[in-house]
């Protein structure tokens, strides 16, 4: 019963990682605190786009955000959410060198 339901807030956390934009708010953030008319600016997207993503990631509770003035800045709340995005990308990086030895060979 407990794993069942590790397993089903597992597929919900990758789920939430699971958008290329919200990957690149992540590393974005990554080099540090951001507030969104920097990411906007950084990333290219529209607010209210941005702001949707922003939304799914801190409820998540993978982001959180504070005020500064009248800016809000977000920032990563545990960083070992990138952990988690590099095995991925370096996972990505192996298949593709894989692919392409296997390529190389049928030529």
């Amino acid at each position: 019963m407990a794993e069942d339901i590790v397993v089903k807030l597992t597929a919900d956390f990758f789920k939430t990682l699971s958008h290329p934009v919200r990957i690149k708010i992540l590393h974005s953030l990554e080099q540090g605190e951001r507030c969104v008319c920097e990411i906007i600016e950084e990333l290219d997207i529209e607010q209210s786009n941005l702001s949707q993503h922003l939304g799914v990631m801190k409820k998540q509770g993978i982001i959180d955000s504070h005020k500064d003035g009248q800016k809000v800045i977000y920032y990563i709340a545990y960083p070992s959410v990138m952990d988690v995005v590099g095995a991925a990308e370096k996972t990505l990086s192996e298949q593709i060198g894989h692919s392409q030895s296997i390529l190389k060979f049928l030529k």
